[in-house]
């Protein structure tokens, strides 16, 4: 790559994020790979610098983990999840995001930690935990048909008040072997220097390495534009549930994708078989169906031993409900297969996007002509 950065996609890449990203990837062992925690404020370009680093550890690895911690803006699914992926395909594009299917992850149903962050904790230590099992070797004997795998680790931009306890217990847990803080041009809002989150009897075997937001490309021009959060979050969705459809199906604009979901045969799911959990609220008995009715709902599968961790399958638009017979109606692109194992309904905040529901001359939504089976 020559000149004072990299341009991949129209996306600019400083000479000091290529010189980071190498570091991680080729200055270090092989064995064990590297445990990469990207955090910066806002807005710093933490996704961009992660989709990089992820390319960059390709070239080294078969496969990447990536853990991701940022439940408003998720680098492979949609809005409320958090989730640890396989990678095993370079990004040929930094400036799209794309949808993947986790190997766990945990519907939390907030865009934001806030409601509860010791909920929030408890599943990225889990999925922590998962990764270590899976892809960590403690011993020589452990390796034998298994693959080390490096991971990264892509946080939310929350890094003051509460968000900043919440990142330091994060860091604590995951240990990382590299800490890439991205500094904005505003000092007030970034991280301390330093290994901040260690005792200061506690030496830590870490590199931490500080890099720049890229402000301004080689012609000194502005690259990073303050992001529309909900629209990024509504396109996600969207995009989440044109998966409903065949890829060759004529579907380009968002008017034609309401159309089409509107006009969807959903799954018919009997009411007895799934149990019903609201999130960071409660709501009366009384008004759980009627909470229910036109929302978007995590799938689940609930376990004895895993009640209060349920794996998350998807997401589903709850289209409509027949109390009388019994039936809840849902949209979702999980495979009946996946769908026939969910027993739990988790209802967050996560909204259906406005433009969705604005289906004018076709019959309302949620109100079911033909339906499918689940089992």
């Amino acid at each position: 790559m020559s000149g004072p950065g990299s341009s991949t996609a129209e996306i600019y890449l400083p000479e000091e994020w290529l010189e980071a990203a190498d570091t991680i990837a080729y200055d270090s062992v092989t064995s064990p790979p590297p445990v990469s925690f990207i955090c910066g404020a806002k807005n710093s370009g933490k996704t961009t610098f992660s989709r990089h680093l992820l390319n960059t550890l390709l070239q080294r690895y078969p496969k990447v983990a990536y853990l991701d911690t940022d439940v408003g803006q998720p680098e492979f699914t949609a809005p409320g999840f958090l989730s640890l992926t396989v990678v095993d395909k370079l990004t040929p594009d930094l400036a799209i995001p794309c949808l993947k299917t986790p190997e766990r992850s945990f519907f939390f149903g907030d865009v934001s930690s806030k409601r509860d962050p010791s909920t929030y904790l408890k599943y990225i230590f889990t999925l922590c935990d998962y990764y270590r099992k899976e892809y960590c070797m403690s011993d020589k004997s452990e390796s034998l048909g298994r693959t080390e795998l490096p991971l990264v680790v892509n946080t939310p931009g929350w890094v003051k008040g509460f968000g900043y306890e919440v990142l330091v217990d994060m860091l604590k847990y995951i240990s990382p072997t590299h800490v890439v803080k991205i500094n904005i041009s505003a000092e007030s809002k970034n991280l301390p220097g330093g290994a901040f989150w260690l005792d200061d009897d506690c030496d830590g075997m870490v590199n931490i390495i500080e890099i720049k937001s890229a402000r301004q490309d080689s012609f000194n021009r502005s690259v990073l534009v303050k992001k529309d959060a909900r629209l990024l979050r509504d396109l996600r969705i969207m995009a989440y549930f044109r998966q409903c459809f065949p890829s060759d199906k004529p579907i380009s604009t968002i008017k034609e994708l309401a159309y089409a979901l509107a006009s969807h045969s959903p799954y018919e799911v009997p009411i007895s078989s799934i149990k019903i959990r609201h999130l960071h609220c409660q709501v009366p008995s009384t008004e759980i169906y009627y909470s229910l009715n036109a929302t978007i709902v995590g799938l689940a599968v609930s376990s004895e031993e895993l009640e209060d961790l349920p794996l998350c399958v998807g997401l589903g638009i709850v289209r409509g409900i027949d109390t009388f017979k019994g039936l809840l109606y849902v949209i979702t692109p999980v495979p009946p297969s996946i769908l026939e194992k969910v027993n739990l309904f988790l209802q967050g905040f996560i909204q259906i996007p406005t433009c969705l529901l604005q289906v004018k001359e076709c019959r309302s939504p949620y109100v079911s002509s033909n339906v499918l089976p689940t089992s």
